[in-house]
């Protein structure tokens, strides 16, 4: 299932990458340092990569609240544990990990 797109705003990719950025690619929850675009190791399986995908979570889990101090930078393991027995913003089988 994809994303919602008509929750997010036309600028979302830049928004997101200027939290990542501002957070040096670091999960705000367990400080995992998480791979920047184009530095996936080639040995690693997907979900190992995967795990290493740093997202930006919605604190308040409205994708049209995008203030700064709402855009939180979460690991995929933090951000699934997130939204964790809660619906949110996701549709079910939106934060799988393929």
């Amino acid at each position: 299932m994809s994303l919602n797109r008509s929750r997010y705003p036309a600028n979302w990719n830049d928004l997101a990458l200027a939290i990542k950025e501002a957070a040096n690619w670091r999960c705000r929850n367990c400080g995992k340092q998480c791979f920047k675009p184009g530095e996936k190791p080639d040995n690693l399986t997907r979900a190992e990569w995967t795990s290493y995908t740093l997202c930006v979570h919605h604190s308040n889990y409205n994708p049209e609240d995008n203030r700064p101090e709402n855009l939180i930078p979460l690991c995929n393991p933090c951000h699934l544990s997130k939204h964790s027995g809660r619906r949110g913003s996701i549709s079910p089988g939106q934060l799988s990990l393929w």
